[in-house]
């Protein structure tokens, strides 16, 4: 008998004690936060100290210099990290797209595991939050002034708000998830809290009090916003077969696309901004180029200081308590953000600026302070990396891998893939950017701008891009005619299928764009004859629409 109490006992001391040591989880993602707009990543924006708060995760932890979205707009994103599968199999292709409470998977397993469980901040995945202990969240894209959120309550979802007049989102955001630590954590679980910041989505409506933040700075501008479109950037399908849809593909931030462009929408919603005596007529457009450049890069910045800001203020009561160091503290964005490079303006691309997030990672148990690794991981890897530090298997109907063995030894493991996949599947919706697939490697991005809607129509015209990312980090020159990569071509094309093929990208959800696809994988001389066709086609459609916008919207 006294035997059996001594194995009872020490079995019951092992759990107590790995339920002890499991640590707490803290993701946090901003809404558009880009790497270029953080300083542990050294852009051209570092100098400016934009972000000291995140940087230091970097310094106490890991920096990953090739994290990738594999879909850079918010909903697709979100869903991908809540799952941890791909666009096409969690269903969320798009802005329209939702999860319900049954597939909030990451949430529905850390609770399984015995995690108390917290979502609070920007959620844009339109089902209620029910796999959550606790949410608090903003409907839809939310306010970034007044900011009212939907809560747990009497009523149904989606009827529980309360709101905070006079508030910015983003400290709102941070009282709510400092409320939840004093009035709502459960101290003998341990927790996974799911942080999320609405700034700095456009248009960049920053706390007042950083008015005056960066106003007498001209911000560093990127060598391809001038020169946007060098004749050796994009192709037929970023800039028409004479260069004649260049303005058209892509919205800007100066005057290049006619349609939608920062020159046009910040001196409306912004005046106090721009000189008291500003009129475009009397400017040149490389001189409203720069006026808008600044404009929106400082008002994006500000955004950030007040993340930052936010931050070191968690961070403080993190310490405080004594959980900071016992937290593994996650920091990214839901997908990049063009901030002028190449003139453009929004994420979507699958141009570096667009689908590489920023991620930081600290826990200072285990993760050397400092490491900054080059491994490729994509946002499908987040759930199960979550989970592999909780202690949880990673599910058979997760699609991605956990990277927590590179996090703490800074070592791939020798069957890491080290390729990424893309796929952008709202065609000239919202910022005019063509319908793409493609394959990140290390080395190599090979991008396929294939140009169709989910019905097969309105066309763009097709074409291939390849970028050496170690050579021309800023894909400032198209490879992909250069005879001397035929066989480097033929070699991603191949792997890009194949992974097409092992995630299930396999065109069963929208069969004709998939029709569309495959009709222009070779690209051989037909195909680059009926690309020139469809270049005058779409031109022709676009200036119908920008002379009638009502006859452009019904085709």
């Amino acid at each position: 008998m006294k035997k059996i109490l001594i194995i009872v006992f020490a079995t019951l001391m092992t759990q107590f004690t790995g339920a002890e040591s499991r640590p707490n989880i803290l993701f946090i993602m901003s809404d558009d936060h880009t790497s270029q707009a953080i300083g542990a990543y050294g852009s051209r924006l570092a100098k400016l100290n934009p972000s000291p708060t995140i940087d230091r995760l970097a310094k106490e932890g890991i920096l990953f210099e090739n994290a990738f979205c594999s879909n850079a707009i918010c909903a697709p994103s979100r869903a991908t990290i809540i799952t941890g599968q791909y666009a096409h199999t969690c269903g969320v292709h798009d802005l329209r797209g939702g999860i319900e409470g049954g597939r909030q998977h990451l949430a529905r397993e850390m609770k399984k595991a015995g995690y108390q469980t917290a979502m609070i901040g920007k959620w844009h995945l339109k089902r209620e939050p029910a796999a959550f202990d606790y949410y608090c969240v903003l409907p839809g894209q939310g306010k970034f002034h007044d900011p009212e959120f939907r809560i747990q309550g009497e009523k149904p979802w989606p009827k529980n708000l309360i709101k905070f007049p006079g508030q910015h989102s983003s400290d709102a955001i941070t009282d709510q998830t400092l409320k939840w630590f004093k009035e709502k954590r459960d101290d003998s679980k341990p927790f996974f809290l799911m942080h999320h910041y609405k700034a700095p989505h456009d248009y960049f409506e920053h706390a007042h009090r950083y008015n005056d933040y960066l106003s007498d700075i001209d911000i560093p501008k990127p060598e391809n916003l001038i020169k946007s479109h060098p004749a050796s950037f994009g192709s037929i399908a970023t800039r028409g077969y004479q260069d004649e849809l260049i303005p058209h593909i892509g919205t800007s931030i100066g005057n290049r696309n006619p349609r939608r462009s920062y020159a046009v929408d910040l001196p409306k919603r912004f005046p106090q901004d721009y000189p008291k005596d500003y009129d475009p007529a009397k400017l040149t457009d490389k001189q409203i180029q720069h006026l808008a450049y600044n404009a929106y890069l400082r008002k994006y910045l500000r955004c950030v200081k007040g993340v930052d800001d936010n931050l070191k203020r968690l961070f403080s009561y993190l310490e405080k308590i004594g959980q900071l160091d016992n937290t593994v503290i996650i920091y990214t964005g839901d997908q990049g953000f063009m901030l002028g490079e190449h003139d453009y303006q929004d994420k979507r691309w699958m141009y570096e600026e667009a689908m590489r997030m920023p991620l930081l990672i600290r826990y200072p148990k285990t993760i050397k302070a400092g490491q900054r690794v080059d491994s490729i991981v994509g946002n499908v890897d987040f759930a199960p990396t979550m989970l592999d530090f909780a202690g949880i298997k990673t599910p058979g109907y997760m699609q991605g891998r956990s990277f927590k063995s590179i996090c703490e030894t800074g070592v791939e493991p020798s069957n890491w893939p080290n390729e990424a996949y893309y796929r952008y599947w709202m065609h000239m919706a919202h910022h005019d950017n063509p319908g793409h697939v493609g394959i990140r490697t290390k080395e190599w991005k090979l991008i396929y701008f294939y140009g169709a809607d989910y019905q097969g129509l309105n066309q763009t015209p097709p074409a291939w891009e390849l970028y050496n990312m170690k050579n021309d980090p800023f894909e400032s020159t198209n490879l992909y005619d250069d005879p001397k990569y035929t066989d480097t071509i033929a070699n991603l094309k191949n792997r890009l299928a194949s992974l097409r093929s092992s995630i299930g990208d396999d065109g069963r959800d929208f069969p004709k764009t998939e029709k569309v696809l495959q009709e222009f994988w070779d690209y051989d001389a037909s195909d680059r004859e009926k690309a020139r066709r469809l270049s005058t086609e779409f031109l022709k459609r676009r200036l119908e629409s920008l002379e009638n916008p009502s006859k452009g919207k019904k085709k």
